[in-house]
């Protein structure tokens, strides 16, 4: 990977991807019975509840200047005193946030927000989106992002990613389509050919899915597309090409 990690998708298709993404979280926790909220999911020590507890602050820190200030100096000095990674207490800090709502006040709240966070990652011009950029550890190695791919990639890739915990926690999930989902793992397919490097075919099943190829002799994979999500976030043991990680 190049010593600065840039998004690849473009500006406007990463917004209207955020636009939707955020849509089918909605759409997931409107679904949710009340014994749905207090499952346990991939996420140690996170039940649904907790997880859409941070999933709305996130957004929260998408939609609001104030809140990237307030969560950020927060989050910083909490990490300093506890001596954990500064995105540990920051989504510590969102679930707490919120565990006073009921699970009716979240719903809504995040479909208030939804909209503002959209506008929120767009409000920043995109010269300096590609300019700016901020230290962040991946698979335990510290890497150096823009804010391009924070804002573009990452903050789309993350409640993605919450939602497939979300299905496999209680079966809840909005269908994928090859014109959502399907941007998003190719997307990650991509990243995570440039980080390992190595040649491999790859078939992907479900409406997300599709077949990918580079060089010959490579690893030939295949399963379903958001299990290959999964395992490349470090949900479960990947072996050979998928032990090389990708941030979600």
């Amino acid at each position: 990977m190049p010593e600065t990690i840039r998004p690849r998708l473009d500006p406007r298709l990463a917004m209207g991807l955020a636009a939707t993404e955020y849509q089918r979280v909605i759409s997931t926790l409107e679904q949710l019975s009340p014994a749905d909220w207090g499952q346990p999911t991939d996420c140690p020590g996170w039940d649904v509840r907790a997880m859409a507890g941070h999933m709305l602050g996130m957004a929260e820190y998408a939609a609001s200047p104030a809140q990237q200030v307030r969560q950020t100096v927060i989050s910083a000095r909490r990490a300093d005193r506890d001596h954990i990674e500064e995105i540990d207490a920051l989504t510590a800090l969102q679930v707490q946030d919120h565990a006073g709502l009921n699970t009716a006040g979240l719903v809504e709240r995040f479909r208030t927000v939804a909209p503002r966070a959209v506008r929120g990652r767009s409000r920043i011009p995109q010269f300096l989106q590609s300019r700016v950029t901020l230290t962040q550890e991946s698979d335990g190695v510290r890497e150096r992002w823009t804010l391009a791919y924070l804002f573009g990639s990452i903050l789309t890739r993350d409640p993605f990613m919450h939602r497939i915990d979300i299905a496999r926690a209680t079966g809840v999930q909005v269908p994928a389509t090859a014109g959502h989902e399907g941007v998003i793992v190719a997307d990650v397919v991509a990243e995570w050919a440039a980080r390992h490097g190595q040649p491999y075919e790859l078939d992907l099943t479900g409406a997300a899915g599709g077949h990918w190829a580079e060089g010959h002799g490579g690893e030939h994979l295949e399963m379903e597309a958001t299990e290959f999500c999964r395992l490349l976030s470090g949900r479960g043991e990947g072996t050979g090409l998928m032990a090389c990680h990708v941030p979600f």
